[in-house]
C-alpha cells in the first residue's frame, strides 16, 4: 500500500502531525522520511495517540490492547527516540510524541546509528526542509515562534542580562544536561551538503527532554561544568545559540553556524516572517572606528551586516559596515570578531517577551493556528467533546482582526498567570 493513499497510517500519522501547533504540510518527502522511522503498523498506532502527555493505560485504552502489549510499543519507539518518556516519582512514566521540529527529525541524527539508512534519511530531511518550501513557511509563519538567540554574553559584561536570557544560567540550573551530535552538521556530512569544520558534538538537550535521550543513549550526559565549556568553545568558533524559546525549563539550546543550521538558513529565505525571536540587543557601529575590513559580514549568520561605501573623498574605496536591523538576530557574533572595537552591543528599544514555558509556548501557538481545540479536547472521543471543538474551532476562524483581538487577549499575563497556578 503507497504510504500517502488516505487509508494509510502514514496518511493519518501526517493528520496527527498536524493538531500539534506546529505541523507538517504533507510532501512525498514527508511520507518517505515516516516510512523510514515508523513501521506501518507504528504510524498507524501513534496516529491514535494523545497530543498531550499520556500515560501506558491511555495508550493501551486507544489501541484496545492489554497494557503490556502497549507498554512495548511505547518503549520500543522511545528507545528511538521517536517518542519522549518522563519518568514519574513512583517509576511510572508518560510519554509524549514530539514535534517534528524541535523534535524527533533532530533527533534521529543526534547520534551515528546503523539500524537505518541514514545518508538516504538526510537526503530527505534536506529536501523537505531546504529544498521545498512549505514545511519551513508553516514552522515560521508565527507570532510566537519556536525558538529564540541567546546573547553572546562576554561581550556584555557590565551589561544587566536577565537570567533566562543567559545561554550559561539555563545550563548551569538545568536539572539534566545532555550533549549529542549536532543534527545540521551530521546531516550536512551524510547528504555530502559541504558541512562545514566547527565542533560536531556540541549542541546540547536539557531537563525533561534531555534525561529521555540520555536513558536511551541519544545524548551523553554532562554536568554544569562541561557545559559551560561547550559554551565557551561554542563562542570560540563564532557558533549562535538557538534555544527554546521559554523562559523556564528551556529543553535544547543548538549552537549554529550560519552555513550548516537549517533554523538559519531557514531565517534568511524567510526573514521577513521574522522567524526567530531575537535577542534584546542590537549592535551599534561607531564609523569613525570602523575599517571597512569586512569581518563582521564575513561572520554574520544572517547577512544582517554587509559592507557599503564610506563615502570618504580622501579614500574612494574605503568601505564601512552597515546593519540591516530587521533582520539581526542581536547575537552579537559581528562584534565579537571586530577588533577595533567600532561595534557594541546596545538595548534594543522594545522588549522582545519570551513565553513562560512550553505550555505558555503551545497553546499561543495553537491559537495563532487556529488549532486550540485539538489541545483542548484532546482525543475527541465524545460527542460534547467534538461538537465545543468544532465551536472553538469556528470562533479561531474568524475574521483576522476579531482573532487578532481574541488571541492578544489569550497571550496575555492573565494566561501566564493561569499556567503558573496549576503549574502546567
Amino acid at each position: 500500500m503507497n504510504s500517502n493513499t488516505p487509508d494509510s497510517g502514514y496518511h493519518r500519522l501526517v493528520e496527527r502531525l498536524n493538531r500539534l501547533p506546529q505541523g507538517a504540510p504533507p510532501s512525498g518527502s514527508l511520507y518517505a522520511i515516516l516510512s523510514i522511522l515508523f513501521s506501518p503498523r507504528e504510524a498507524e498506532l501513534v496516529s491514535l495517540l494523545p497530543v498531550k502527555p499520556f500515560t501506558v493505560k491511555q495508550a493501551a485504552q486507544n489501541w484496545k490492547m492489554n497494557t503490556l502489549e502497549a507498554q512495548n510499543v511505547l518503549e520500543a519507539l522511545a528507545s528511538r527516540a521517536l517518542l519522549l518518556d518522563t519518568v514519574l516519582p513512583d517509576g511510572s512514566r508518560t510519554y509524549v510524541l514530539p514535534p517534528p521540529m524541535a523534535g524527533f527529525f533532530e533527533f534521529a541524527l543526534m547520534r551515528k546509528r546503523e539500524d537505518l539508512d541514514a545518508k538516504a534519511l538526510s537526503e530527505l530531511f534536506y529536501q523537505y526542509c531546504t529544498v521545498e518550501n512549505d514545511f519551513m513557511y508553516s514552522l515560521f509563519n508565527n507570532q510566537t515562534q519556536v525558538g529564540r538567540i541567546f546573547v553572546n554574553e562576554p561581550l556584555l559584561p557590565d551589561v544587566h542580562v536577565l537570567d533566562y536570557e543567559r545561554a550559561s544560567e539555563v545550563i548551569r540550573t538545568a536539572s539534566t544536561r545532555a550533549v549529542g551530535l549536532c543534527y545540521c552538521r551530521h546531516k550536512a556530512q551524510l547528504a555530502h551538503q559541504n558541512a562545514c569544520n566547527a565542533p560536531l558534538e556540541i549542541c546540547l538537550t536539557l531537563n525533561g527532554t534531555g534525561d529521555s535521550l540520555i536513558r536511551h543513549g541519544f545524548a551523553r550526559s554532562v554536568d554544569a561544568a562541561e557545559g559551560l565549556d561547550l559554551l565557551q568553545q561554542a563562542y570560540a568558533h563564532n557558533l549562535v545559540q538557538f534555544g527554546e524559546n521559554v523562559r523556564e525549563e528551556v529543553s535544547f539550546i543548538c549552537n549554529c553556524c550560519g552555513c550548516c543550521c537549517q533554523a538559519l538558513n531557514g531565517a534568511r529565505r524567510f526573514s521577513s516572517l521574522r522567524p526567530i525571536y531575537t535577542t534584546n540587543f542590537i549592535p551599534q557601529i561607531d564609523e569613525s572606528l570602523c575599517s571597512g575590513c569586512g569581518k563582521c559580514a564575513q561572520t554574520c549568520p544572517l547577512e544582517a551586516m554587509s559592507m557599503v561605501s564610506a563615502n570618504d573623498s580622501q579614500q574612494p574605496r574605503r568601505m564601512r559596515a552597515r546593519l540591516n536591523e530587521e533582520i539581526c538576530l542581536g547575537c552579537g557574533v559581528c562584534v565579537r570578531s571586530c577588533n577595533r572595537q567600532a561595534l557594541k552591543l546596545t538595548a534594543r528599544p522594545q522588549r522582545v517577551i519570551t513565553p513562560l514555558n512550553t505550555t505558555h509556548r503551545l497553546v499561543m501557538m495553537a491559537i495563532e493556528h487556529g488549532t486550540l481545540q485539538d489541545l483542548i479536547f484532546d482525543n475527541r472521543v465524545l460527542w460534547n467533546q467534538r461538537a465545543m471543538a468544532a465551536l472553538l474551532g469556528a470562533i479561531l476562524r474568524l475574521p483576522p482582526l476579531k482573532q487578532a483581538l481574541a488571541s492578544q487577549q489569550m497571550k496575555s499575563r492573565y494566561l501566564e498567570a493561569l499556567i503558573r497556578r496549576f503549574n502546567v
